[in-house]
């Protein structure tokens, strides 16, 4: 009989735990009896399938029953020792069919075999699962050399088996990723080409120094340049001298993580500017750009601009000549009326006839009123005008106009007036506040024919960042003033026009069309706004809105008559400059009349030298525009650096309000525009004398 197994284990012999295992068992129903009577191959070869805790041990004896299995099997397989006896189809059911073959062989020629991973199902905790096990069997010969069973071992892989599928599978959806994103990165770099390759606008790839990369055929399509020609040089190369800076300063943006739109002009190769936009952004250490050819958009801007602009030149000079026309209407009919009084009076005076002149006088200064309003409407217009704003108390104003509204709107029209408390204070200049409303309530009257009613009210108004932008106004806090009329309204073609300047609807001799363009020109240089809602039919309401002011309103802000002319208090000295030698010998006279000692000079340069010298001087009188270099606020300053408590009074028949920083003087500065009456320079003069006696005394 073949021994299987040469040497025995020392603990066959019946001693020790394992012996004690093996002759614990019944032995009885085997054809090899109780264990001592065992063949020594036979104990040894179970003796070493025992020893063994990774094994799985079955013994089938002839026609393959089973004789014996270990607690190791009986547990992977939910089944008992206890079924000894039973053929093999029985013990393990279906899964017996998977692996009979090697079984029956090895039985018959008595050649042991060893399979790995056998897949066999079982039942586990009573559910079904594949299992995998490595096999093998060895035939058991008896005395006469005959097979009469087999020992099977097993030894169970089913974990190893599924976390090698696992990471099979693993490595198969790696694979599968790996296949789909060069299949994806392949569309994409052949999209990237082709977008490369056929895009008309300029792709290139810098370095962070501004060194060409790399660049596509656009370049020698638009630009007239080889790659060659460009990759390896910098861009301010091919780039127009005066567009370095900002190219570089672009690109370095970019080096610092920035994305860049940059607008700049590329030389053609044949000499022709190209103008280029470009988007550019960082990679990596590089920058990627693209560049688009703007250079005809450029050029029908231009021209579309130059267009513009000759439109704009053409509706200036129209203004010009309805300026023109409109003013030399009005102003021969001013002229008339004076010139023509003029003469009455030398008339009368040669004719002794004085009682007379009176009338001729007053016709003459209503003449000459009319004309510095006219001048005052065209300057508001311009947003030119020297404003002198106070704080007001508009309900205040507005109320001491009532009387004088009433009156020049007459008896067929109703004024009415609402204030709503606590009203909000603005810094304007009154006079022309006041001018801007009744020429409102005169424009509402002339729309109701027949008569009607004209409202006016004063209010607070406060312009979120949705209204203002509705309006056309900085949002915040404003003064609302409104005139609203019952009268014929406007059509929408003649609202459209209304601040237009002289646009009217009046005939002609009866409005020169600067009325609204006036109160426009007051409100934007005031720093508000004016709007204008009408309805055909249902009248007109005109919305003026003024800046709110938080500093307290002056005591008047109301109309005031004139004061009466007050002299000099201890014959002060005025120096006056003005280059005008009628206004000159004007003034002089009338500093003489009130008791002025009076320095006289025609231009800057001379009044500094007054001023530089040790002549006192209690107040400085000088018109805005002077020749020579240097005008009237030039000289006040100039004059302040060895005079700080210097008075001055500028006269003005023209300034930028720009002079005096948005209509604020300093202290001790204050601004009358001609033409002026007596009584107005007498009281400027004599209260700005009066400040500075009060910081001497």
């Amino acid at each position: 009989m073949p021994d299987a197994i040469n040497e025995v284990p020392a603990f066959l012999s019946g001693g020790g735990e394992m012996g004690a295992l093996m002759r614990s068992h019944d032995w009885s129903a085997t054809p090899f009896g109780p264990i001592e009577s065992w063949p020594q191959s036979l104990r040894a070869m179970v003796g070493a399938c025992l020893n063994s805790p990774l094994l799985g041990t079955v013994l089938w004896g002839p026609e393959l029953r089973m004789l014996y299995n270990d607690a190791y099997v009986a547990s992977m397989a939910d089944r008992h020792p206890g079924g000894l006896g039973q053929p093999v189809a029985e013990v393990w059911g279906e899964a017996w069919e998977m692996v009979a073959p090697p079984f029956y062989h090895a039985m018959r020629t008595g050649e042991g075999f060893a399979q790995d991973r056998v897949e066999l199902p079982m039942v586990r905790n009573g559910l079904p699962e594949i299992t995998y096990w490595n096999i093998s069997a060895t035939p058991i010969f008896g005395e006469d050399g005959r097979i009469v069973g087999l020992l099977n071992q097993g030894i169970e892989i089913t974990g190893q088996v599924i976390a090698e599928q696992q990471r099979l599978a693993a490595k198969q959806q790696l694979r599968d990723m790996n296949e789909q994103l060069a299949h994806e990165v392949a569309i994409r770099t052949e999209e990237r080409n082709l977008m490369w390759d056929t895009s008309p606008d300029l792709m290139v790839v810098i370095n962070f120094e501004g060194i060409f990369q790399r660049v596509n055929p656009a370049w020698t399509a638009l630009l007239g340049y080889q790659p060659e020609e460009l990759i390896g040089h910098h861009i301010n190369e091919f780039i127009v001298e005066e567009d370095h800076p900002c190219t570089v300063d672009a690109y370095l943006a970019a080096a610092g993580g920035q994305q860049v739109r940059i607008v700049n002009r590329y030389r053609h190769k044949n000499g022709a500017q190209h103008w280029i936009s470009w988007v550019a952004a960082p990679a990596g250490s590089k920058t990627y750009a693209t560049g688009r050819d703007i250079t005809e958009e450029r050029a029908r801007q231009a021209q579309l601009e130059s267009t513009h602009d000759q439109l704009r030149q053409a509706q200036k000079m129209e203004a010009v000549g309805q300026l023109t026309g409109g003013l030399a209407y009005d102003f021969n009919n001013l002229l008339a009326g004076i010139s023509v009084s003029l003469e009455m009076i030398e008339t009368r005076i040669r004719q002794k006839r004085t009682d007379e002149i009176s009338k001729y006088l007053l016709i003459a200064q209503a003449a000459t009123k009319r004309a510095a309003a006219l001048t005052h409407r065209l300057l508001a217009f311009s947003r030119r005008q020297t404003l002198a704003p106070k704080a007001i108390n508009a309900g205040r104003l507005v109320s001491g106009m009532l009387d004088m509204v009433q009156r020049t709107v007459g008896p067929n029209v109703v004024v009415e007036s609402y204030c709503a408390g606590d009203l909000w204070t603005a810094l304007v200049d009154p006079s022309q506040l006041e001018n801007a409303l009744l020429n409102l309530c005169l424009n509402a009257r002339d729309a109701m024919p027949e008569g009607g009613r004209i409202t006016v009210e004063t209010g607070n108004r406060v312009f979120d960042t949705q209204s203002a932008r509705q309006q056309e106004i900085p949002e915040g806090e404003y003064l609302a003033i409104r005139v609203t009329d019952t009268g014929t309204g406007m059509p929408p073609e003649v609202l459209d026009k209304a601040f237009e300047p002289f646009f009217t609807t009046k005939p002609m001799g009866e409005g020169t069309g600067l009325g609204l363009s006036m109160i426009y020109g007051f409100a934007q240089q005031s720093g508000g706004q004016v709007r204008i809602r009408s309805q055909l039919g249902a009248g007109t309401t005109v919305s003026l809105y003024l800046p709110r002011y938080l500093g307290t309103a002056d005591r008047d802000t109301g109309s005031r008559g004139l004061p009466p002319v007050l002299p000099a208090q201890r014959g002060e000295t005025v120096l006056v400059v003005d280059d005008e030698p009628t206004v000159r010998l004007l003034i002089t006279d009338l500093l003489a009349d009130l008791g002025y000692r009076a320095i006289v000079v025609a231009d800057a340069v001379a009044g500094l030298e007054v001023l530089q010298s040790s002549v006192r001087i209690d107040l400085l009188l000088t018109d805005v525009g002077l020749p020579g270099g240097m005008n009237g606020l030039q000289l006040a300053n100039a004059g302040r650096l060895s005079r700080p408590d210097l008075r001055v009074l500028f006269i003005t028949g023209y300034a930028e309000n720009a002079l005096f920083h948005s209509g604020q003087l300093e202290p001790g500065m204050a601004v009358l525009t001609k033409p002026f009456s007596v009584n107005n320079l007498a009281e400027r003069m004599h209260e700005l004398i009066g400040q500075s006696a009060a910081l001497r005394g």
